[in-house]
């Protein structure tokens, strides 16, 4: 089977666009036409190629559109509504229109015979691999509905979690910007009125001083110069930090730093769990489970270890050893793992630790912001006084000579 991108019209003319597997051109053009619609234009995928290239140009779905749309999805399905019709009654109620027009193209595919996880593939930068496999396991085993509200509650304290992250980081990070301007402004514009008085006076100035009014001088004359450096700059990290060494490298670093590590753990650990728990609960055989769960760890370093661990528990080896030998995980957490296992309740021991661990992340944003918001302004503090230092000591010269 191939996958083709395709152009049709429909009865009263309106241009049609989606995505469609066939064995050939002339099968997906009977498909359309079952469909109701005439092909105009048909575009093979090579491989390689993902519609994700020919959407590019759309802008992203937000995730809160996704889990609207998860819970729906659920909700109707539960309720005992058809796929098709369900698809459609979602379409009609999206009011984000690039999700909306992909869901049309889904419920297409699925009304000419698609399955609804294979259709959620054309989209991989819209649907992760981990909805699309869920889902997939909900069609084999007829459990299609209660993976649905499972993946729909996943999703919800994933993206909680996420927002408390990004609330505990946001006022230090406005702090950080506020002070870099407050810097700015002092060693461009103020300092330099003071170098100019102090030199009217002939009143030789500290090293400090010299320093920062050179600084000034420079930011003001070649400003455009930095910012364009910083910008080459932040674009090759950029790229440094996309590629697989550069990932697990800058992992690798976070895990190592005080308290910013510990809270990256806890994070990685918390997905692991909570992915596993949920794919292994919908029927999802352990292999497969590993290998989707490590693709929405977040943490190369991490990753790289499931990765190694699916590989101990292909040979055989139970998945409490290999966690254990991994050393990547606290080994309280492998020892519920291995309690899991001899239980036969596995997913529900992952569920537990993936509670305990989102609980963890909680005192750890928290402990962190205690600790962050009071450290970083101190050295505000100390960096700006100094600043101001190098203003005052000349005043103070300049009082003296004019005592005399």
């Amino acid at each position: 089977m191939s996958s083709y991108i395709y152009r049709a019209r429909d009865e009263r003319g309106k241009l049609i666009k989606g995505a469609m597997e066939a064995a050939s051109p002339d099968e997906l053009t009977a498909k359309l036409h079952k469909m109701g619609y005439l092909a105009t234009n048909l575009s093979e995928l090579k491989p390689g190629i993902r519609i994700k290239d020919n959407l590019k140009r759309w802008r992203p779905v937000r995730q809160q559109d996704l889990l609207v749309f998860n819970f729906q999805l659920a909700n109707l399905i539960e309720a005992g509504v058809p796929i098709l019709s369900a698809l459609k009654s979602i379409q009609a109620q999206i009011e984000n229109k690039k999700l909306k027009d992909i869901i049309g193209d889904i419920g297409r595919n699925v009304e000419a015979g698609s399955s609804l996880s294979g259709s959620l593939n054309y989209y991989p930068h819209i649907f992760s691999r981990l909805f699309a496999g869920m889902v997939k396991s909900g069609e084999e085993s007829g459990r299609l509905d209660k993976v649905l509200r499972r993946y729909a509650i996943f999703s919800e304290s994933q993206m909680e979690l996420r927002e408390k992250i990004k609330g505990a980081l946001f006022y230090p990070a406005l702090l950080f910007i506020a002070s870099i301007l407050v810097i700015l402004f002092i060693i461009t514009y103020i300092i330099p009125q003071f170098v100019d008085l102090f030199t009217k006076a002939g009143i030789r100035l500290p090293l400090a001083t010299r320093i920062l009014y050179t600084a000034g001088l420079g930011i003001k004359s070649y400003w455009y110069a930095i910012i364009a450096g910083l910008a080459v700059l932040l674009w090759m990290l950029k790229r440094y930090w996309q590629t697989q060494k550069g990932k697990y490298q800058s992992d690798r670093l976070l895990l190592k730093i005080p308290l910013f590590g510990i809270l990256a753990r806890r994070i990685s650990i918390s997905r692991f769990t909570r992915t596993f728990s949920t794919l292994l609960s919908a029927g999802v055989p352990v292999l497969s489970s590993l290998e989707i769960t490590k693709e929405v760890i977040g943490n190369a370093v991490i990753a790289d270890e499931i990765t190694r661990v699916g590989q101990s528990v292909e040979r055989g080896e139970k998945l409490s050893d290999s966690l254990r030998v991994s050393g990547e995980f606290p080994s309280d957490t492998v020892q519920m793992i291995a309690v899991g296992e001899e239980g036969g309740n596995l997913d529900e021991m992952l569920n537990k630790i993936a509670d305990f661990y989102d609980m963890a992340v909680g005192y750890a944003v928290k402990r962190l912001t205690v600790i962050i918001e009071p450290l970083f302004l101190a050295i505000m503090a100390a960096i700006i006084a100094l600043i101001m230092a190098s203003i005052l000591i000349p005043i103070f010269d300049m009082v003296k000579i004019l005592r005399h």
